[in-house]
């Protein structure tokens, strides 16, 4: 909901960094491996219940994730980048509850579930309209820098990281910031399920 927004403003503020990755010969697909590595490492943070040192892993792995794209940008912008970029995220999104479900499972197991399965909603769908969206030669206005076809949802990436933010900050509040948001992530598959319905017919 608030990417479209946001994306222009972190794209400028990582003009200046890009610009020096890129002239050190650091490539694209190098920044996002090495951000999800730091998303493993937040992830394994949780499960040992530091928070703290996850919520700075996110933040790094996030940079990561705006980095990366805005070198590609200088570069030489790939397949395989925007094949990497997607999946590399979508992956450090289950893992993230999955991390605190290892860290309480007693507590935390069945709201992570929840969370994870509403994240397969979302996400397929979205993958699901982008590649018919490509077969139809259709194009976001919204998001033109994406390397695939971008739908907007209710739950975005802003949304997401804001709510591994919270989860970082509350941990005691896990499982009800878990249910209310897989609750969100149901209406964002819903909305994508109709569009794709309709623009598809």
């Amino acid at each position: 909901m608030l990417d479209a927004a946001l994306v222009p403003l972190v794209k400028r503020s990582l003009d200046r960094p890009a610009h020096a990755l890129a002239a050190r010969g650091v490539s694209a697909d190098q920044v996002t491996l090495a951000g999800f590595a730091i998303g493993l490492m937040a992830v394994l943070a949780i499960w040992a219940g530091l928070f703290w040192l996850a919520l700075l892993g996110l933040a790094l792995n996030r940079l990561a994730d705006g980095l990366d794209g805005a070198v590609a940008r200088l570069t030489q912008p790939t397949d395989r980048g925007a094949f990497l970029d997607i999946a590399l995220d979508f992956m450090v999104y289950g893992l993230f509850p999955l991390g605190f479900a290892l860290h309480d499972p007693a507590v935390n197991a069945l709201p992570a579930a929840v969370l994870i399965c509403s994240f397969i909603g979302t996400g397929s769908s979205f993958l699901a309209f982008s590649i018919i969206a490509e077969k139809r030669g259709l194009t976001s206005q919204d998001y033109p820098t994406k390397g695939i076809y971008y739908l907007g949802g209710l739950t975005e990436g802003t949304e997401t990281i804001a709510l591994f933010v919270a989860m970082c900050l509350l941990p005691a509040a896990f499982p009800w910031l878990a249910y209310t948001f897989a609750a969100l992530c149901t209406i964002t598959t819903l909305s994508r399920w109709l569009a794709g319905w309709r623009m598809f017919g």
